[in-house]
Parts: structure tokens; C-alpha cells; sequence
């Protein structure tokens, strides 16, 4: 999805500040790759222009790895890449949904839509889950390999529609093979009933049909731009419909996880539905005013 602002953001980021600071960067990095220790404040920070101005930045899991993992990895110089950034604004609220989040999806490192995943997730928990990981590097790849795996998983400030702040969970494992597993889902929250807003709670009233033909209708169309045969690519990656959608400043975006409409190479396709399509359809609350 292309990143929206319905107003305007001022970003205050570490990350943006490369040009200026490259060797403070460069230095975070490489204490979370090789020691994996004490991570601090390397992070993003923006500011909502709206009313009610939300905050938000990120910080780093402060993971270690265990002693004999560490030993081992840096005599091989291969030290498996943990990052896992966490949500930080100035409304508790938000920040325990999306963390919980972060969290399961640690835990349950290769998440997809034929699998949702429900599992709530522990500081404890979590903790074992990385000490898992790391250890199956060592179990699992040949001593001389090159390769380290990598877990990483980070949320993002996306924008505002009317009361609803949207983020965006990005995760990547990689665990040897070809290619890692990109993972990406929508957080949409509403200010004014502080809650966590799904596609069902934007739909009017017996609208879920009426909104699947919509995104079936976006799907040929998106097909259309990856292959001339829609019928022929629908018997081989069929249409689904996906509830991990958000609110853009044209419409409503659905977003897929690989493998799910379309080949690994095609990425995460999203498909669009404009609100000019959407009424009487989606409540309107949920169409900029």
C-alpha cells in the first residue's frame, strides 16, 4: 500500500538521519547483530497534525542470545539476525494491541492467512521462542554454512482517516532456502471508541457479498496487470477474500500474504476498492470527510 497522510506528519527518525549520523547507525546495528545486547532508541518517531495528536515511535527488543549460541555463531561469524521493534505512542491502548501483536507473531514466526494465527503471546514466551530459533540455526545448517537466519518484525505509523489511526505490522524470517517469508498485516484504530477496527466492523449490515464481489472485481483487475488470461490464472491462484484490510485516502485496501492469490515473485498483491464504489456498502464513518 502506498503510504498516506490525510494531513500533514512531521517524522522526527534516527533512521532518517542516516546521511547525518551513518556511523551512530551502523553502530546500533551491529551491537543487535553481534551482541545482541542493550538496544536503545534506534527508532522512528512521527506526529499526527490532528486533533488529539498521536505519537509514535518505535524501540528495540532488548534479546540476547544465549551464551553457547553466542560462542558458537561468532567463531562461525554467522550470528542469527533477531530484530523485533516494538510500538510506542502516547496511548497505552494502541500500544498493548499492537505489541500483543508483535509478540504472537514472534511466536508464531510463519504466520499465513490458511493458518491465523489466535495464540496470545508472553514476555516469557517470546523470550523461548527466540531461544528456539536461534538454537535451530545451529541444529540445522551444515557447520560450514554462511548463512544466519533472521526474524524480524517492526510496526509502522501508515496515517488518518476521520478518527482511525492505521499502522502496519511488517515481519521476515528467514531460515536458509531460496528466499525468506515476508509477512505483513493492518492495524486500523479508532480514537473515538478506542478500539481495534476489522472488516467486519466497517461493513454495513448484510454487506459482506456485496463487498466480496467488490474485491473479486479488484482482483480480475489486478490480474489483469500480472496476466492476460484471467480465467487460466484463476484456476491456478484463486480469488480469496482477506480480512486484513485498511483505510486509504481513495478507499479500502486488501492486502495478501505470499503465496496466497499469487506466486512468491509476485510479492503481496493488494487490491483497491475506491469509496466511490463503497456506498452503502462500508458505514460512513469510515469515507474521509
Amino acid at each position: 500500500m502506498k503510504t498516506f497522510i490525510q494531513s500533514p506528519i512531521t517524522h522526527f527518525s534516527f533512521t532518517d538521519l542516516q546521511a547525518a549520523q551513518p556511523a551512530s547507525i551502523k553502530a546500533c546495528k551491529r551491537r543487535l547483530l553481534l551482541i545482541v545486547g542493550s538496544i536503545v532508541l534506534c527508532g522512528t518517531l512521527s506526529m499526527s497534525a490532528h486533533a488529539g495528536s498521536l505519537f509514535s515511535s518505535t524501540e528495540y527488543l532488548d534479546y540476547q542470545l544465549p551464551k553457547k549460541v553466542q560462542e558458537r555463531c561468532t567463531a562461525r561469524d554467522n550470528c542469527p539476525d533477531i530484530e523485533i521493534k516494538y510500538l510506542k505512542t502516547n496511548h497505552k491502548w494502541i500500544n498493548d494491541v499492537a505489541n500483543q501483536r508483535i509478540n504472537t507473531l514472534v511466536v508464531n514466526s510463519k504466520p499465513s492467512e490458511s493458518a491465523p494465527i489466535t495464540t496470545k503471546a508472553t514476555p516469557a514466551s517470546v523470550k523461548s521462542a527466540l531461544d528456539g530459533f536461534v538454537a535451530s540455526q545451529l541444529n540445522e545448517l551444515p557447520r560450514d554454512s554462511a548463512f544466519a537466519y533472521s526474524l524480524m518484525v517492526t510496526p509502522e505509523y501508515v496515517g488518518h482517516i476521520n478518527d482511525f489511526e492505521m499502522f502496519d505490522i511488517s515481519s521476515y524470517v528467514f531460515t536458509g532456502g531460496a528466499h525468506g517469508m515476508p509477512y505483513r498485516e493492518y492495524l486500523v484504530f479508532d480514537q473515538k471508541m478506542k478500539k481495534q477496527i476489522k472488516l467486519a466492523d466497517m461493513l454495513q449490515s448484510g454487506k459482506k457479498l456485496q463487498f466480496k464481489a467488490l474485491a473479486y472485481n479488484a482482483y480480475k483487475d489486478w490480474v489483469k496487470t500480472v496476466d492476460k488470461d484471467v480465467k487460466n490464472y484463476e484456476k491456478n491462484w484463486p480469488f480469496t477474500l482477506s480480512d486484513n484490510v485498511t483505510l486509504t485516502d481513495k478507499g479500502i485496501d486488501i492486502r495478501y500474504q505470499p503465496y496466497a492469490i499469487a506466486p512468491y515473485a509476485y510479492g503481496m498483491p493488494v487490491l483497491s476498492i475506491p469509496y466511490n464504489k463503497l456506498g452503502g456498502v462500508i458505514k460512513s464513518r469510515f469515507i474521509p470527510k
